[in-house]
Parts: structure tokens; sequence; C-alpha cells
């Protein structure tokens, strides 16, 4: 494959890759895969594997190993690369850079560096996971993979048990029913949850249900294999006191009309007007 555009200029390229179908790389990706100085890939197999797909020759150019074990002893030497001028393409397994990889630590040390670092969007399975779980998407938070252990995963799901927001982690899928198990009993059986698997590839699938279904359905089957994405949806909004009403009243009464103070309100909680505008009223007369 030749080059597509102008020499790519000294820096950090981090670039997504495929999560599971060859296809899903942009135009852009490969273009920094065929033009890059050196490249350096969380697996240099999958690497060569997903370049080989798409026609990119390495043409003598090198292809380091950066991963958890070696990045200490590897970041200096791709900082100098940089420092020399060249470009350096990082990829990861599979995904966007940085993203539950040990990429991180890379684009740091370039940042602190002051050698410029750039992104070349592309898979996520976040974003896919997203997509097809049937979720609240307008407010979300990644919050990686949960640990191992049952008192920590419990410990861990309790941080998160009242962000007012859906909630995606990743998860060994031989842990889905430990899992599972260890949701209903932070966030409660009746919270929507999407169990998403093996995104983009041939057997994908995507169970959605209560957390309570979705914790009987893996306790009784063997565990899965591939990758899993676990989406949780947020919790419900508790009704709002009369406390809080009267709060968000004066509140609003402060920079507003008793009017505007009423209808800020009745957006708030969901609530009708009418009795926010009565009880504005009151409130303004104190």
């Amino acid at each position: 494959m030749g080059s597509i555009s102008p020499r790519l200029s000294a820096g950090l390229y981090l670039v997504a890759t495929p999560i599971g179908t060859a296809s899903d790389i942009t135009l852009r990706a490969l273009d920094i895969l065929a033009n890059a100085d050196v490249l350096a890939a969380e697996d240099t197999r999958q690497a060569r594997k997903l370049m080989d797909i798409h026609g990119v020759k390495l043409n003598g150019r090198p292809l380091l190993p950066y991963h958890d074990h070696n990045g200490a002893g590897m970041r200096p030497r791709l900082l100098d690369a940089a420092r020399d001028g060249k470009s350096v393409g990082y990829v990861s397994d599979a995904g966007t850079p940085l993203i539950a990889d040990p990429g991180f630590a890379l684009a740091r040390d370039f940042i602190a560096a002051e050698l410029p670092v750039t992104a070349a969007p592309g898979a996520s399975a976040v974003l896919t996971a997203l997509s097809v779980a049937g979720l609240p998407t307008d407010r979300f938070l990644f919050a990686g993979f949960a640990p191992t252990k049952n008192n920590a995963r419990l410990a861990f799901f309790n941080e998160f048990r009242a962000v007012p927001a859906t909630l995606v982690f990743y998860e060994n899928p031989k842990r889905l029913a430990a899992c599972f198990a260890a949701m209903v009993k932070v966030f409660g059986a009746d919270r929507p949850a999407a169990m998403c698997r093996e995104l983009t590839k041939k057997f994908e699938e995507v169970r959605r249900g209560t957390l309570g279904e979705l914790a009987e359905y893996y306790a009784g089957v063997p565990a899965p294999k591939g990758e899993a994405v676990v989406v949780l949806g947020p919790p419900e909004k508790a009704a709002a006191s009369e406390d809080d009403i009267d709060a968000a009243l004066r509140a609003a009464l402060v920079h507003g009309s008793v009017k505007d103070a009423a209808g800020e309100v009745a957006e708030m909680f969901n609530l009708s007007r009418k009795p926010l505008y009565k009880r504005a009223v009151e409130l303004g007369r104190e």
C-alpha cells in the first residue's frame, strides 16, 4: 500500500483498530500504519495480521512490542525516536488506545516531554456496546474491569451505586455469573442492564434484561467465550421531597421571577408547573 498523504510529522499517533471485523478500520488508520517511521503495538502479531489483511507493508520499518510488562523500558526508545524527528504509531490489541490499555503511560510521557500526541479515532467496545444496549446514552461512565475477588468486587461496585448515569464495565465472560450476582446485591435486581459479547464478530450476542434476570440466566448456563461488555442503566430518580422542592424554588427565586422559578423546578423534578407556581408565590412572600 503506498502513501496517501504527506509524510507524518514527528510525534505519537494513537491508532484505533477493529475490535473484531477487520473492515472496521479507518482510512486514516491505514494511512498512519503505512507511513509512520516507527510502529509500536500491544501485540505485534495482531498488528502484523491486520496490516497483512489490508496490504500494508513494513518495508523495513521497526514494529516494536509495547505492553504492560515492557512499557517502562520501551518508552524512552519511542520518545527518543520522536525527538529525532520520527513519527511513532501505536496500536492497541483491539479498539481505541488508552481505553483500559497500556498506551496511557506512553501518551502521558509524550505529553510531559512536550511532544505532539494525535489520536486517529475508530472502533471502541465501550461505544459499540452503548449503541446496542438500548439504555440511556446521554450520560455514561466507563469503569473498566471489576476486581476478581468477591469482597473487592462488591466494594468496587458500591462506589458507583448512586452515580446518575449509565455504567459500562469490561468483564471476562467466565466471571459473568459472579459479576451479575454481585451487581444484584449492590444495585438491586430491577436495574436494567445488557451483556454485549463478541461485538462486531461472527458470534455477536446482546442479552438485555434486569440484573435479576441476567444473574439467573448466567448462573444456569456454561460460561460463554469471547470478550464481554456489561452495560448498566442509571438508577431511577427518587421522588423529590417537599423540602427538596422548596430548596430548589428558593434557589431559583434568587435569580428569576416566580414564573421562571416554577418552570425551572418543574423541569428539574418532572412536576406540574401550576402547584409549583403557587408554592413559589408563597415562598416569595416569606
